[in-house]
């Protein structure tokens, strides 16, 4: 696919100026982009977003093409007056500007909210760190990581009897480009109404705090803390990875009350479910949650996988299997809804990644190409869009300004 490639989704018409790096503030520019936002990535001429780096196979990233994906890619250094001047001549032509870098460090580019807001008083600037822009941390050096330590979510990831653990994935760094995102479309939403932008402050430690549910609540109230428990919620049950007789994992989750009732009985157990057994109520098969994953592994273990998924559907118990990258390209359900797609690259030929979350039924999302190389995009944005002449485009290259 090329960047001519028509554009449908809902945000076709807005313009969004990515001027960041890594995965924070970049993912909620490609969540943007997925729904057919035209995202101009902001990047500094010969450096670029390390993301082009991560990820290598045979010289060549397998990040970029999916973190990079549906925009337009640009040069430009913002560290200099001429490039900061570009750069507000891009926001006037702009509804969104995303940035990730430490608080400050637009200011000190002489690029602050309020002087983007004299090219644009429409601009909505959406400001991506890890502790916010405000309080005495926001000048520190926030990652992803430290965000998920201090938002509270690596305390309680992991066994018991270790070190927290990490998520496997950045889901600190994730959860604020979705925090973002929605940020932004709130503020243009309001901006349809009052035609004024506003600053979206997104903080990674927040984003994360945010989804801790009623942790805070419980110590406050209660002084009940919650602590590492590994593959299970406490007292919350059955709910678990159980064994089976071909020696796979089945995860399993019956934990509402009409749902225990229903996998008592195909395990041949229905009294489980009478008034006054324990089992019967959330409460009472939370205390006894060790015991009774035993004896449902012990069920377990004398059918296969593929029987204890089929008595599971049956019974309308929710339960499935662990995947792995191989079991989602295989699986029908995931190619029914084409929740993976194949995309052209120049690189690699094909690439098959995610395909765009939510699916919208009018005006739906698409991925209309992967990552673009560095500043593959200057001449169409800065002589198309802003009417640069290829003379004064080659200048400003020789001169390092894009």
């Amino acid at each position: 696919m090329t960047t001519s490639t028509p554009v449908t989704g809902p945000l076709a018409g807005v313009r969004v100026l990515e001027a960041g790096q890594l995965l924070a503030g970049p993912f909620a520019a490609t969540l943007m982009a997925d729904q057919g936002a035209d995202v101009i990535k902001v990047e500094a001429p010969g450096m670029g977003d390390p993301m082009r780096q991560w990820g290598r196979t045979d010289g060549k990233s397998l990040w970029w093409p999916v973190v990079g994906r549906n925009k337009r890619a640009v040069t430009l250094n913002l560290r200099e007056e001429e490039g900061q001047e570009l750069f507000l001549k891009l926001v006037a032509e702009a509804d969104i500007v995303v940035e990730n870098f430490r608080a400050g460090t637009f200011e000190k580019w002489n690029l602050s909210y309020e002087r983007l807001k004299e090219v644009n008083p429409g601009i909505i600037l959406v400001r991506v760190t890890g502790y916010g822009q405000t309080g005495p941390y926001s000048n520190r050096a926030g990652y992803g990581s430290i965000g998920e330590a201090m938002g509270g979510l690596r305390y309680i990831l992991g066994d018991p009897d270790r070190q927290p653990s990490r998520a496997g994935i950045s889901i600190g760094d994730s959860l604020a480009a979705m925090h973002a995102t929605v940020g932004a479309l709130s503020a243009l939403q309001r901006r349809h109404v009052t035609g004024e932008g506003q600053v979206v402050d997104a903080s990674i430690y927040e984003s994360v705090l945010a989804m801790m549910e009623s942790v805070v609540t419980e110590w406050d109230v209660a002084g009940y803390q919650r602590e590492r428990t590994g593959a299970i919620l406490p007292n919350v049950a059955p709910s678990n990875v159980y064994p089976t007789k071909d020696d796979q994992l089945i995860l399993i989750a019956a934990n509402q009350d009409s749902v225990s009732s229903r996998l008592f009985a195909i395990m041949g157990r229905p009294e489980w479910s009478e008034p006054g057994h324990q089992y019967s109520t959330h409460v009472g098969r939370g205390q006894a949650q060790s015991e009774l994953d035993d004896l449902i592994s012990e069920w377990t273990r004398t059918v296969t996988a593929d029987e204890l998924l089929e008595l599971m559907d049956t019974g309308g118990i929710p339960a499935g299997r662990i995947y792995k990258a191989a079991d989602m390209l295989e699986d029908p359900h995931f190619q029914a809804r084409e929740s993976i797609v194949q995309v052209p690259d120049a690189n690699f030929g094909q690439l098959r990644m995610q395909n765009v979350v939510p699916k919208l039924s009018a005006t739906p999302g698409s991925i209309r190409w992967t990552g673009p190389e560095m500043g593959q995009h200057n001449d169409d944005v800065y002589g198309d869009l802003l009417g640069l002449t290829p003379a004064e485009r080659a200048e400003l290259n020789a001169r390092g300004v894009i």
